[in-house]
């Protein structure tokens, strides 16, 4: 039974990549990424009384996410297809409420109309946009 194994459980996000990934590709996996990991990302954002070594675990599985799906899109080469992709992550960003990735992310969206979705979304990212 699998429920009783005590071995830890493996995230889409620890998986290693077979093969290089193409640009659509990398944001399908980035998608996926932010998707699994926004259960934990709301663990981590909210005030919650989980155990101390709880919200950790949660932490660290929020921080392992965000890399990855980081380091993904930075392969991206298609501007648009790496906009869309950051923008799944400020997503994921936001729910974990982590504003200063957040903004440090939407200032690397060049396209004007992501930038303005991910805007009308976030509303608490306006604060410090050149």
């Amino acid at each position: 039974m699998w429920w009783f194994s005590k071995d830890e459980h493996k995230d889409i996000w620890d998986d290693p990549v077979a093969h290089p990934l193409g640009d659509i590709e990398a944001a399908q996996r980035i998608r996926a990424i932010c998707r699994d990991a926004a259960g934990c990302a709301e663990a981590v954002g909210s005030p919650d009384k989980r155990s101390a070594k709880k919200q950790q675990i949660e932490r660290d599985r929020y921080e392992r996410a965000a890399k990855v799906a980081m380091e993904t899109a930075m392969r991206i080469s298609d501007e648009l297809v790496r906009d869309s992709a950051v923008r799944e992550i400020v997503g994921l960003c936001m729910r974990a409420n982590n504003i200063k990735t957040g903004r440090a992310l939407l200032r690397a969206i060049h396209a004007g109309s992501i930038k303005a979705e991910v805007l009308r979304e976030h509303p608490t990212l306006e604060g410090e946009q050149a």
